[in-house]
């Protein structure tokens, strides 16, 4: 019976071990020097804010991993021998594996800034940045968070919970720049305004500056400004955790380089999650996807794979959610920044300016090829099936109102959408009725 060792307890290693537990009657072990057991890492702000207790975002109770016959071991890996498959722990415990899945997830980017190690300084991603948070902001008045991306929403939301006074540092000319069109970004720059933070656009951090006790008291910017604060959030982007995976035999590169099957360079070792960086990106996706359901869907893939049905990692067509304070954000295909050649578009926003829905097609064959939407909520398996299916930009439209998944009592502006579109383009696309069967079906 093989022994499988899955270094990391997030969502992938943990889908991972799940999927080999159905699939096997292998021994199971998950190491992490995290926690000792797996939790909801998009929820760590709600703890902080007090909404949510840590114990109710652990998505299993303590005792499923019995149940289950899926060991967990809080310990630190310093070691990979994989020329006789061995682990060095920090504990100083040597562990046999048969097979090895690295799922070592990500750490928040720092890009040798001076002070960025002081006291008061930190990102938002693990256990310990949530326990570092709690320290950090105690009496503070003000914080200076680096980095205009989503990460940095939530470290800003966290903030403003305990009335601490938030100035965003941001690089780009518009929030989010270079993710999001130019329409987006200024919607969700205007959005964060109001929530009373100050934005400083085409800003970039220069230096923190240390008190006498080796905290942060202030950072200066590149252009010589001095802005006092308690708290730095450093938020600008992250990168995979692979230090100690450089000292081995196993080839790592900005992440630990893989092929579709989330094979290594080494027999029996496998990456998943935000470590793991493809050859080649799949589907036309990035190399290194650090996104929750690319984990969960790499989990399940390498879990395949390692007891004896080896699949390659196919995760369908890109998406992604997220909320910026009370504005929900999706996205599926590709609507980049700046359109790529042969592209076309189409922007509505509602008036109150919040509310807004972009399409992005192929001007020559009409082709869907991506929607970003604010404040609508659309139903994923539909843009699923179009983007499979290649559907064409008008029957989308078409259907706008089947596609939105908001409750029936929510407002509905699909007439206003496609009355729009028909005037801009010069269609005459007509809007069906909304399709209530599949409700009743949950289809």
């Amino acid at each position: 019976m093989d022994k499988i060792v899955i270094i990391g307890n997030g969502i992938s290693g943990v889908t991972a071990a799940r999927h080999i537990r159905k699939n096997s009657d292998s021994e199971i072990l998950i190491i992490s020097a995290e926690t000792e057991h797996f939790f909801s890492r998009t929820a760590l702000m709600y703890v902080y804010m007090g909404h949510m207790r840590f114990e109710d975002i652990k998505p299993y109770e303590d005792w499923f991993w019995e149940k289950n016959r899926i060991d967990l071991k809080f310990d630190r890996v310093e070691d990979i021998k994989t020329e006789t498959k061995q682990l060095v722990m920090k504990s100083g415990a040597s562990i046999n594996y048969d097979k090895l899945i690295l799922a070592l997830g990500s750490k928040p980017n720092k890009f040798g800034w001076p002070g960025q190690d002081l006291k008061g300084v930190q990102g938002l991603y693990s256990f310990q940045d949530l326990e570092m948070i709690e320290e950090n902001s105690k009496n503070a008045k003000r914080a200076v968070i680096v980095g205009g991306g989503l990460i940095g929403v939530e470290f800003a939301e966290m903030m403003l919970s305990r009335g601490i006074e938030v100035t965003f540092l941001v690089r780009e000319s518009k929030f989010w720049g270079n993710v999001l069109p130019d329409q987006e970004g200024a919607l969700i720059s205007r959005h964060i305004k109001k929530h009373h933070l100050a934005l400083r656009f085409h800003t970039e951090l220069d230096e923190i500056i240390e008190d006498e006790n080796g905290r942060a008291k202030a950072i200066k910017t590149k252009d010589g400004e001095i802005i006092e604060c308690q708290v730095v959030g450093l938020t600008a982007g992250v990168s995979p955790n692979v230090a100690f995976i450089k000292d081995t035999n196993i080839e790592v590169e900005r992440g630990i380089k893989v092929n579709e099957f989330l094979e290594t360079n080494i027999e029996d070792v496998y990456a998943i999650g935000d470590c793991a960086q493809f050859h080649q990106g799949v589907n036309g996706r990035r190399n290194i996807e650090q996104v929750w359901y690319t984990g969960r869907i790499m989990g399940e893939t390498v879990a395949q794979t390692v007891t004896g049905n080896r699949l390659a990692y196919n995760p369908g067509p890109w998406f992604n959610s997220a909320k910026f304070f009370d504005i929900e954000y999706q996205t599926y295909g590709w609507v980049f920044a700046n359109k790529l050649e042969g592209e076309t578009d189409f922007y509505w926003e509602h008036p109150k300016g919040e509310i807004c829905i972009h399409i992005v097609w192929d001007e020559a064959t009409g082709l869907f090829k991506g929607l970003n939407v604010f404040g609508i909520r659309m139903r994923h398996d539909l843009f699923d099936k179009w983007l499979r299916e290649g559907a064409g930009v008008d029957e989308v439209m078409a259907n706008l109102s089947t596609a939105n998944f908001d409750p029936e009592f929510y407002s509905h502006y699909e007439k206003s959408i496609v009355d729009q579109f028909n005037q801009e383009t010069g269609r005459n696309v007509e809007l069906k009725a909304k399709k209530w069967w599949r409700n009743l079906i949950g289809s």
